[in-house]
């Protein structure tokens, strides 16, 4: 077999792909103006963590958006990765509602998956790619101070309620911006561990959606972007919806178009938009540059939920 190498283009082959360079960029003008200088928090998790080519267009595409004048603020999830790493180390665990229950020993599996090796490979990619990032857990200055995570589950033959004990799983009680917002406002992204800290000391794991929402919330974030391992929000037929409102995406849930897993998504999104953000999205991280295309495109990549 004998190496083939590529034709030279000729100059006027070169010149029309510099031109749809050009005409690309100019489409993209109104959306990025649309951004300037706004706070966009974008959960990243799912498929795309775990694989390589598409972490590193992640890690692209932060280096492009803080480039061009928009502040990103990251925060990371870490499910595969920790479930591995407890696998590794032989340590049981349960689920519910979803929910990993998460005992002392856990917790401290969780932090060191989550605010060590994780974030320093995102913090790592990003920085590879030609912009300063820096890591964060929400325990640092008391970004997340959080408090123990109470669900119930009733029983379907006495219908009696009874309280979960999901051991050191958390949710958002105050979100402290003091620190975040310093560097922000600087030449570095942000990208943070979803830890929170009680007011005991005792350290808490936080769903990333949740705490994203939460971050946002505070920070009234321009939009906040949930990547996940979905097209966006679908229909009964499963085509993608692109856009909802609070009161459409309500109504979806209570007739059962919108179930499971996409449950707990969409009460975040609807908690966001009522604490002042102006719209969040839900798109497929498994979709090359897919933050992009929503942000800069008219065609979207996802759902987009505003009030």
């Amino acid at each position: 077999m004998t190496d083939e190498t590529e034709k030279p283009q000729s100059p006027s082959t070169r010149r029309r792909r510099f031109l749809a360079t050009a005409q690309v960029l100019t489409e993209a003008l109104p959306f990025i103006l649309r951004y300037d200088d706004e706070i966009v928090v974008i959960k990243y998790g799912g498929h795309a963590m775990g694989d390589e080519e598409l972490a590193q267009n992640f890690a692209r595409d932060m280096v492009l958006v803080k480039q061009v004048g928009i502040n990103p603020v990251v925060v990371h999830g870490g499910g595969p990765q920790i479930a591995a790493m407890l696998e590794k180390l032989g340590i049981k665990s349960d689920f519910v509602d979803g929910l990993r229950v998460t005992d002392k020993q856990t917790v401290e599996v969780v932090e060191m998956v989550l605010a060590g090796k994780i974030n320093k490979q995102i913090v790592s990619a990003i920085s590879t790619e030609g912009a300063k990032a820096v890591g964060l857990s929400g325990k640092d200055g008391n970004m997340i101070m959080a408090r123990k995570l109470h669900r119930t589950q009733k029983d379907p033959d006495s219908n009696i309620e009874r309280i979960l004990d999901l051991g050191f799983v958390g949710e958002p009680e105050e979100i402290n911006t003091e620190v975040l917002e310093t560097i922000i406002h600087s030449d570095l992204v942000p990208v943070i561990a979803p830890l929170g800290v009680s007011k005991s000391g005792e350290t808490y794991n936080i769903n990333a959606d949740t705490a994203s929402g939460a971050i946002a919330s505070e920070l009234g974030a321009k939009r906040l972007f949930l990547l996940t391992d979905v097209a966006g929000v679908l229909d009964k037929d499963g085509n993608i919806i692109p856009r909802l409102t609070v009161q459409e995406a309500q109504k979806l849930m209570d007739d059962g178009t919108i179930s499971g897993g996409m449950i707990p998504k969409i009460k975040t999104c609807i908690s966001a938009l009522n604490d002042g953000v102006e719209g969040v999205v839900i798109l497929d991280g498994r979709v090359p540059h897919a933050l992009l295309l929503e942000m800069f495109t008219d065609q979207g990549a996802g759902t987009l939920i505003s009030n």
